[in-house]
């Protein structure tokens, strides 16, 4: 960053403090301030338990820390998405200058940031949609950093980002994506393939907990295993310590004390939200999302044990199937989250570099996982139809695997398991690999209720049927 511009960040909470700690490790200079004033001294005394408090200031409100700040100033807000943000963009707008710039660096909506990124630039000011991902420990240690705004707008602080950012062989996880919500819309996606890989990892967990009586300890060990192959990944890896660790109070295992409900923030709902709008589907982490809204009701799912008392069968499948099915769906997980981009892309006039895009989640991020280089690699390649599942290293992995995958699916499905994800990748790949499908049927009900018309084989369009003869 310039020697000539000031940092600012607003909101200490978990991921800002983190965040703020980050930078100061950096060695850049640092303003820091929060709603509650109160969580500023603690920040300073955190800061200088640290060695870090040299070069932070700390106030005790936003208009305290914006006067304190020689312009230009960039400031990052660290505040809930939504209003929370609206609000304090408001507030900065009658503080701030011309040239100087806010960072939005929470899980906004990217259609909120369009939005602002015009407001905020019509008062002189430049803004910049900050995604980040890598929780608590990715913030303070390096995170993976996608960033939308304009180029100029990067340029200002790409020095302070690219340091703070993750690394993979020396090379920042940090890049600038595309204008406005570019960024945002990127971590969006992240997410989506994120609830997805989890849903996926929960599936064939259960699939070994519940299908052949394996024990979490156990079922850890096998994960461990996993993680030193294809599998390798963060959520491989944290899941063999989850499953491996043991609860203090009761000495059971940790994962049996917990309540088997998950909750979401939003970010894979909009995820699949957009999917649909832009006509991409992504109907694994569609599946995902639904199966945390299912497991939110607990007293209909016990009703309903109740009712279909017909116990879950025992399954036969091998840990190779178990592998290969969940690599299988990984894969697909990610090509649908990429067929978002871009569309997204296509329809907002981003310009985003898939192949930059998964570079930047190679470390740091929550998907981080060995299958992003060679997802980086095919995308700088000729891809059929732009496809990453036509792509010829994935075409290999796809074929060998497959059969696993639909053995999982099967045995699961025909012994009462529930594997929404890893049934909705099979159904992804077997309609992809369907030349001609079912869809003309469709077409002439529509015909026939609606009169909707049709196209041809012969290339003809707007065609009734006999039924209207």
């Amino acid at each position: 960053m310039p020697d000539t511009a000031t940092l600012g960040l607003y909101g200490l909470g978990t991921m800002g403090s983190a965040l703020a700690l980050n930078i100061l490790d950096n060695g850049f200079a640092l303003h820091v301030s929060n709603r509650s004033s109160d969580a500023v001294p603690l920040f300073v005394e955190e800061a200088g338990a640290d060695g870090l408090a040299d070069k932070l200031t700390g106030s005790d409100s936003l208009d305290a820390m914006v006067n304190a700040m020689p312009a230009p100033r960039a400031i990052i807000l660290m505040v809930p998405s939504g209003k929370p943000v609206d609000a304090t963009i408001q507030t900065l707008i009658l503080l701030l200058a011309k040239g100087d710039t806010i960072i939005d660096a929470g899980n906004s909506d990217f259609r909120d940031t369009i939005r602002r990124t015009k407001d905020i630039e019509q008062q002189g000011l430049t803004f910049i949609g900050m995604g980040v991902s890598g929780g608590e420990d990715g913030a303070r240690h390096g995170p993976s950093i996608m960033v939308g705004g304009s180029p100029a707008a990067w340029n200002a602080v790409r020095e302070v980002i690219e340091a703070i950012a993750a690394k993979f062989n020396g090379e920042p996880c940090a890049d600038h994506l595309g204008p406005d919500g570019a960024g945002h819309f990127v971590k969006t996606v992240h997410n989506g393939i994120e609830y997805a890989d989890m849903q996926l990892i929960a599936e064939v967990y259960g699939l070994m907990r519940y299908g052949r009586g394996q024990s979490p300890g156990d079922i850890g060990a096998v994960f461990d295993r996993w993680n030193k192959g294809a599998l390798e990944s963060y959520l491989v890896e944290i899941t063999a310590k989850v499953l491996q660790a043991t609860d203090s109070e009761t000495d059971q295992p940790a994962v049996d004390v917990i309540l088997d409900a998950a909750g979401q923030k939003g970010t894979g709902r909009w995820t699949a939200i957009e999917a649909i709008r832009m006509g991409q589907s992504a109907n694994v982490i569609e599946a995902a999302v639904a199966a945390r809204a299912w497991s939110s009701e607990g007293a209909a799912r016990t009703v309903g044990a109740d009712i279909y008392d017909t116990p879950r069968g025992e399954l036969a499948l091998s840990d190779v199937d178990l592998e290969s099915a969940l690599l299988v769906g990984r894969i697909v997980s990610y090509a649908q989250g990429f067929r978002i981009l871009t569309a997204a892309s296509d329809e907002f006039d981003w310009s985003i570099d898939s192949a930059r895009a998964a570079e930047v989640w190679r470390a740091g991020c929550i998907i981080r996982s060995a299958l992003l280089d060679d997802i980086a690699s095919a995308f700088r390649s000729d891809l059929p139809e732009g496809q990453l599942i036509f792509a010829d290293h994935f075409v290999v992995l796809i074929r060998d695997a497959l059969p696993a995958l639909r053995r999982v699916v099967s045995g699961a499905t025909a012994a009462g398991h529930a594997v929404p994800a890893l049934a909705s990748a099979l159904g992804f790949l077997d309609t992809l690999r369907t030349a001609r499908g079912t869809t003309d049927l469709i077409q002439a009900q529509r015909d026939f209720f609606g009169r909707h018309g049709f196209v041809r084989l012969d290339g003809r369009k707007d065609q009734h049927g006999p039924w209207w003869d």
